[in-house]
């Protein structure tokens, strides 16, 4: 499995940053070649399912992914995401964690352990390597965009 972590201040209060990260189909737009749809009602939560769904006609795959852990932040609390993916390609989990930083800014982790099925874990440097740039891209562009 490829681990990678990405670390992001943004100039947001923490609860906005949190809205901005967890509005899953705007992932969908920060991700290229990528669209992302919520398959349990609203509201987000532990059990909460989010499909991923990524690629170009025939080469297109599905990631689903669930809300395991759901405490957004309060007060000077941490808030906390974290998603097990449960696909057939790709497996692992993410986390999302917002916390207050100085001057009222967001200090936000994206921690993330992926396995691609049918890439040997020869790769996992690649694969690592090509997560943080894609989803370090993705994180700068949720947390620009209201």
């Amino acid at each position: 499995m490829a681990t990678f972590q990405i670390r992001r201040t943004a100039p947001l209060p923490p609860d906005e940053a949190w809205r901005r990260l967890t509005a899953w189909p705007r992932h969908g737009e920060a991700v290229p070649l990528t669209r992302v749809t919520v398959t349990t009602p609203p509201p987000t939560g532990e059990g909460t399912v989010v499909v991923a769904r990524s690629g170009l006609g025939p080469l297109s795959f599905d990631d689903p992914m669930e809300v395991t852990v759901w405490r957004p932040p309060l007060d000077d609390s941490p808030g906390l995401c974290r998603l097990e993916k449960r696909g057939r390609v790709v497996t692992g989990w993410a986390e999302i964690e917002v916390r207050p930083g100085p001057g009222g800014r967001a200090r936000v982790v994206w921690r993330e352990e992926i396995r691609v099925r049918a890439v040997p874990t020869l790769f996992d440097g690649l694969v690592g390597r090509a997560g943080r740039h894609v989803f370090g891209r993705a994180l700068n562009r949720l947390l620009r965009r209201p």
